[in-house]
């Protein structure tokens, strides 16, 4: 019993943080809110509207150029940078729709659609990748001459603006998947750009014309990489499984040690969108619990866990029924 003491002693400590925290969001709930989250959707509509404009200029340009330059590594560029574009407009979409108060059968809004977002970024770069691995290999067999120069340069802009938007989305992506995901797909873009440059400039110094398909397939598999933790995250999010670093023993010991707590059962933790937490349980507590308690422990969820939609049950008898169910989570 010592030691459920000092845990919950422990916790108070925070509980005037809690507060402090706990105001301003409680309201705010609807916005996609938790620590450093109340910008990310508003914010970065300037960086969408910039990095969709300028990518779409660099994809046409590299379509062109790669289409009259003969050059299937910065067609594969092209199509990385497309489906950078497409990501960027589902993920603007997507946090746009987040912040619309829920009507209808839809009691969260719209904001699972940020997990969607993720989902079919995913799978989007993949069908990219699996078309211009394609090409590449048909081109291995038979090599075609490139103009170097001009690969060299539409490459080396493409390394400009995909360097500059990963930048305006650096800040967010600690805190939302689908940032991470336009931030991630940026810096690949810029690595993939500097690639081609290099392949183009090999090309004209040694004449090794294999070179351009072999660049779009380390491409290709540059894509797959950064790609399958994008998509391994969004399937998660989608099975309604707890937020990559929710820390569930914590959230159990914390619970348990709660004065008054003599058990819980049926804790579940899910995401409502990329970037919001909710969680249920039912506390067993003989002596009945207050309001009081219940805030000050959803204000300590928010403050210690990040978790912003906290709902609890309170039992005075531990054979209320759903206590006998095995608990669902270790």
């Amino acid at each position: 019993m010592g030691s459920h003491d000092h845990h919950g002693h422990h916790h108070h400590d925070h509980a005037g943080h809690a507060h402090d925290h706990g105001h301003g969001h409680d309201h705010g709930h609807a916005h996609g809110v938790g620590h450093g989250h109340v910008h990310a959707p508003a914010n970065f509509g300037r960086a969408f509207a910039i990095g969709i404009t300028l990518n779409t200029a660099l994809v046409v340009a590299e379509v062109v150029y790669g289409y009259i330059g003969n050059s299937t590594a910065l067609l594969a560029d092209a199509g990385h940078n497309l489906s950078d574009v497409l990501g960027l407009v589902v993920a603007w979409g997507a946090s746009i729709a987040a912040k619309r108060a829920p009507s209808g059968r839809f009691t969260y809004g719209l904001r699972a659609s940020t997990i969607l977002a993720a989902l079919a970024n995913a799978v989007l770069l993949l069908v990219a990748t699996g078309a211009i691995g394609w090409e590449a290999i048909l081109r291995l067999r038979q090599p075609e001459p490139i103009a170097g120069v001009t690969v060299m340069v539409v490459a080396g802009i493409g390394i400009l603006i995909n360097g500059f938007t990963a930048m305006l989305f650096a800040r967010g992506r600690k805190d939302d998947i689908n940032i991470e995901g336009a931030y991630l797909h940026m810096a690949a873009d810029a690595a993939v750009s500097l690639g081609v440059v290099v392949s183009a400039a090999l090309i004209i110094w040694t004449g090794w014309l294999w070179l351009d398909p072999v660049t779009s397939l380390v491409i290709c598999a540059t894509i797959l990489w950064s790609t399958t933790s994008l998509l391994r995250g969004s399937i998660d999010m989608s099975m309604a499984a707890a937020p990559k670093g929710t820390d569930l023993a914590a959230i159990r010991a914390f619970m348990l040690a709660r004065p008054g707590v003599s058990a819980i059962h049926d804790l579940h933790v899910w995401p409502i969108s990329t970037t919001e937490t909710a969680l249920t349980c039912h506390l067993v507590m003989p002596d009945g619990a207050g309001d009081a308690f219940l805030m000050e422990t959803a204000q300590l969820l928010k403050a210690s866990f990040r978790i912003g939609h906290t709902t609890l049950q309170v039992e005075t008898h531990p054979d209320n029924g759903c206590a006998l169910a095995p608990d669902d989570v270790v």
